[in-house]
């Protein structure tokens, strides 16, 4: 566990908040916007695009998220993880309850009334931290999809509930990105979930493109997995794609937020194709000129859309 995470669970865990009195709004929101901006090294330039008067909300929400993924991911031991989702479930359900104790939750709460968000995509988030606890590996795609639907796709649901626009065509276009998103960030990471006992790769895409059980322990770069790895990154790009008419459909700045993350993920599976799928041996990553090309790009796109209509 990190030292940061550790005195954060020691100062709000299930055994400290029982013991110290709930926090004021302000001071609860001034510790999700504390957490968001110290934590999320993207999180400041898109709050700088953002209306300001979303940008606590966004804090609000990324801090629920930021404790649901720590208490799954931090602790080290799955029996303990399990134990402490379960918890934050309860504080949950006592949030929609009106009865809010932990700061996260005091500050979501008003936020939650202030834009008649639902509880399901909330308890989504957790249910996929808890089942990174006990599955480790995907048999199948549609497993692994579900999974991001749980994971995911939860995100831009709230994310649109805080911008208003929680249409069905809305919601199926954010779908789409949030799902090709994850997909763009499991094969960038293929390494790095291997170190932690996680395959993220399909069984039956690896049996199909002929990248057998020995190969994927050995970490082993040839032909069967650059096609396996072409195969995946066009699917994640597929997906990223169908959502892009989600951004002309949302109203001003928010356009450029949304074309921000998209166009982000498929710069990722762009740097995949460029080491040839090496994603063993180097892993691919965003440097500062691709994010100020992807922000000048995504504010002239803005500009130009506006022009024209």
């Amino acid at each position: 566990m990190s030292p940061a995470f550790a005195d954060e669970l020691a100062d709000w865990g299930p055994d400290a908040l029982s013991r110290r009195p709930a926090p004021s709004v302000s001071e609860a929101r001034a510790y999700c916007r504390r957490l968001a901006t110290g934590h999320y090294e993207n999180f400041p330039v898109v709050s700088v695009l953002l209306p300001r008067e979303l940008r606590q909300p966004f804090y609000d929400v990324y801090a629920f998220c930021r404790w649901a993924d720590d208490l799954g991911d931090e602790t080290g031991d799955p029996a303990t993880a399990l134990r402490l989702l379960d918890w934050w479930q309860t504080q949950l359900d006592a949030c929609y309850a009106g009865e809010v104790r932990h700061p996260v939750f005091v500050a979501l709460w008003q936020t939650i009334l202030d834009y008649d968000l639902p509880r399901q995509p909330f308890a989504d988030l957790i249910s996929a931290f808890v089942q990174d606890q006990t599955v480790n590996e995907y048999e199948t795609f549609t497993q692994l999809r579900d999974y991001c639907r749980r994971s995911a796709d939860p995100v831009g649901r709230i994310l649109l509930g805080l911008c208003r626009q929680a249409t069905d065509e809305n919601i199926a276009f954010s779908d789409s990105i949030c799902t090709g998103l994850q997909l763009a960030n499991f094969w960038q990471d293929v390494a790095r979930d291997r170190d932690i006992s996680r395959i993220y790769l399909p069984r039956e895409d690896r049996e199909r493109f002929g990248y057998t059980s020995e190969m994927l322990n050995a970490r082993t770069t040839n032909p069967a997995f650059r096609d396996l790895m072409q195969f995946e990154v066009d699917r994640a790009r597929n997906y990223l794609r169908e959502g892009l008419p989600l951004i002309n459909r949302l109203p001003g700045r928010l356009r450029v937020d949304i074309d921000l993350f998209a166009r982000g993920g498929l710069r990722i599976l762009e740097k995949i194709e460029q080491i040839g799928y090496r994603v063993w041996e180097t892993r691919p990553k965003l440097t500062k000129w691709d994010g100020a090309t992807l922000v000048a790009q995504a504010v002239w796109r803005r500009v130009f859309a506006d022009r024209s209509r």
